[in-house]
């Protein structure tokens, strides 16, 4: 695929700042619409023992563990790497998760272990994951031998996602799991502390009345202007990740969850985009790529450097054609 976008420096579409609403089209013909300003924004506290037993119906005696990943993994060796103040997310798992597991929650669900292992960084999402990885006794182990098949719950908590490996052995293994890539303080006061019962019937609700659509349409509001972009979606069939990983059959689900997805196959129009420093660009999109990015509000210099990255992934294209 040329003529891309990149992500320099990373950067996201943010309904809680732009004012946002989509319509869902049938044959040219509008038949829903959603105005992002009606969802609700308060959040219960965040309970882990609610968190698993919503997300797993564990059951009695069930053993749980945490994979985590290291720059250097042997760090996790009596949990040193909690000096290093960069490793927040890790910091998270040890401090939310394996401690809550530790500290009350394998008795409130009635399990067992709540180990902690530590893999190497992988250095990008759903890259294959490494065997070899270390628990806090600084002893190693190998995942494939000594973790996957002993688990029937594992949670992985990771700068980066792990959810089509992490599958593939739940898959080959019989263990059900969750990914929760770039934990934070945010997600575990909103996203992880909702009723996975509800994110799934609204997600259920949302897929239905978006699956077999033509295309959709997004209409944003910044800075006092109006754009829209047009997602063209084929006709597919919407899918949904909700949250749920309960029953018998291993699976792993991606938290926090709420999805409803499609692979477009083509798109036009005009999005917003604030990138990680705080920068707004406005996207300008043509034939299911981004083409240009037009300067907003912060610095001019982010902007030009993604314009750059388009620059050089059409010239690629031009090469390869």
């Amino acid at each position: 695929m040329c003529g891309g976008g990149g992500r320099p420096g990373g950067g996201e579409v943010a309904p809680g700042f732009f004012g946002v609403t989509f319509a869902v089209r049938r044959a040219g013909r509008k038949v829903t619409a959603v105005n992002s300003s009606s969802a609700a924004t308060g959040f219960p506290a965040f309970d882990l023992v609610r968190l698993l037993r919503t997300v797993f119906d564990p059951k009695p005696g069930q053993r749980i563990g945490i994979l985590i990943d290291l720059p250097e993994p042997g760090g996790v060796k009596g949990f040193a790497f909690l000096e290093d103040s960069s490793l927040s997310i890790q910091r998270h798992a040890h401090d939310v998760f394996y401690r809550g597991l530790r500290e009350g929650g394998l008795s409130a669900l009635g399990l067992e272990g709540g180990e902690l292992f530590a893999y190497r960084v992988t250095g990008g999402s759903n890259l294959d994951l490494p065997d070899a990885a270390w628990t806090p006794e600084g002893r190693e182990v190998s995942l494939s031998r000594d973790v996957y098949p002993r688990y029937d719950i594992l949670l992985c908590i990771s700068t980066y996602s792990a959810t089509a490996p992490l599958t593939a052995f739940a898959k080959q293994h019989g263990f059900r799991g969750a990914t929760l890539h770039g934990l934070n303080e945010i997600i575990l006061s909103s996203g992880l502390a909702v009723d996975y019962h509800e994110v799934s019937r609204q997600a259920e609700r949302l897929r239905l009345a978006m699956t077999r659509a033509d295309s959709f349409e997004i209409d944003f509001r910044v800075q006092g202007r109006a754009v829209t972009l047009r997602l063209d979606c084929g006709g597919q069939e919407a899918q949904k990740s909700h949250g749920l990983c309960r029953g018998e059959k291993p699976d792993v689900a991606n938290l926090p969850a709420g999805e409803v997805y499609f692979v477009p196959v083509g798109a036009e129009g005009q999005f917003p985009r604030r990138y990680e420093d705080g920068s707004i660009g406005m996207m300008e999109v043509e034939g299911g790529r981004i083409r240009k990015a037009a300067f907003l509000s912060g610095n001019p210099a982010t902007m030009e450097a993604h314009n750059r990255l388009l620059e050089i992934g059409r010239a690629s294209c031009r090469e390869r054609v």
